[in-house]
């Protein structure tokens, strides 16, 4: 078991300041603010399971039945959950075609992995810098370590920010960054295949309301 006097050799606050503020430093400087608050609101996400597309087309399909038999104009009144589908339904009350509805699903597909990619490369970017300031740490270490070399007592303290720099920025990037990155990449494309799955169902029940919306306004003339 790892206790806090076994860790005590390997914590120094002058090293963890250098590597872990110019880590942060950088990444806000090189990530646009929102994508920063999409990086870090995109952490409560990981614990949750990849979205299953399959409800949301089991629903689509009662939709459709509920169409068939009170027509489609009837939807506006359903309680859906998922942003995509409700704004799909949404259209084809209004009297979308299928056309309409597959470029919206297309447009709001699109964004949602621009949001998604723009998380991740913040997590990607902060793997890149962290190890470059761990070598900036380790160079004001050796720079501390040359300046006390008279004084056998300081260099142990340049010698490790020197040394535990160079680890706290592999660390960060190796253990935290990087593996979340890869992470929230692989949930982006998850989602998008799962999501790609709405459109056929959702262009069908909006082609369904077509042909209604045809002979009514035939009777209608």
């Amino acid at each position: 078991m790892i206790t806090p006097d076994a860790l005590g050799p390997y914590l120094d606050p002058a090293a963890i300041f250098i590597v872990a503020g110019g880590t942060l430093a950088a990444t806000l400087l090189r990530t646009p603010l929102r994508d920063v608050g999409r990086g870090i609101a995109a952490l409560a996400t990981l614990p949750r399971r990849t979205l299953d597309a399959s409800p949301l087309i089991d629903q689509v399909a009662a939709l459709g039945r509920i169409a068939k038999r009170h027509g489609v104009h009837t939807l506006d009144r359903s309680v859906i959950a998922d942003p995509d589908v409700a704004a799909a339904i949404a259209r084809i009350v209004d009297g979308a075609t299928p056309a309409d509805v597959t470029r919206l699903l297309d447009e709001r597909r699109r964004a949602r992995i621009l949001r998604h990619t723009g998380a991740a490369d913040m997590w990607a970017g902060m793997a890149e810098v962290a190890p470059a300031m761990g070598m900036v740490g380790t160079l004001i270490g050796l720079v501390k370590m040359f300046l006390a070399m008279q004084d056998p007592a300081a260099i142990g303290a340049g010698m490790a920010v020197a040394l535990l720099a160079t680890l706290y920025g592999a660390l960060i990037a190796n253990l935290i960054a990087m593996p979340i990155a890869v992470r929230l990449r692989r949930r982006a494309r998850a989602e998008a295949e799962e999501r790609s799955r709405l459109v056929a169902p959702l262009a069908a029940l909006a082609e369904y309301g077509q042909p209604r919306g045809s002979v009514v306004a035939v009777a209608a003339a």
